[in-house]
């Protein structure tokens, strides 16, 4: 189902409050790695936000998650005191890993071995033609 205006707008809202949020707590950069929010989407009751968190460089990403959700109460306080004029209630937080960068990454190994399994076999495919047509015009002379 499509998002509709308000849920677009509560979302922006909270994700643009939540960065600054994680930078003032000192969340933005843990455990020698950095923590960014990639998306939020809010249901449309306007009640639960989930919040998608982009963790680089991190060892551990469990042990970052659990680091977050033990400072969820400070971190919605934070987001009460900010948006207390803008919204009626102020939703329900959840965080969950985002895991998109890993996947490219992944994706982007799976092509480059793809493409040297391939490189190899044009280069035969290339020298068994150029050996061809050298027969070929050697046998158009004779």
């Amino acid at each position: 189902m499509e998002e509709g205006k308000r849920q677009r707008q509560v979302a922006g809202a909270i994700q643009e409050e939540m960065n600054d949020i994680f930078r003032r707590l000192n969340l933005s950069m843990i455990a020698g790695g950095m923590v960014s929010i990639s998306s939020v989407k809010v249901t449309p009751d306007l009640l639960e936000a989930r919040i998608y968190l982009s963790i680089f460089q991190v060892p551990d990403t469990k042990e970052v998650m659990k680091v977050i959700e033990s400072r969820v109460w400070e971190i919605k306080k934070e987001l009460a005191d900010r948006v207390k004029h803008q919204f009626r209630r102020i939703p329900v937080l959840h965080f969950y890993l985002d895991d998109t960068l890993d996947y490219v990454f992944k994706m982007e190994e799976i092509f480059k071995q793809i493409s040297a399994e391939k490189k190899p076999a044009i280069e035969s495919d290339d020298a068994n033609s150029a050996a061809n047509d050298g027969d070929d015009t050697h046998q158009e002379s004779n």
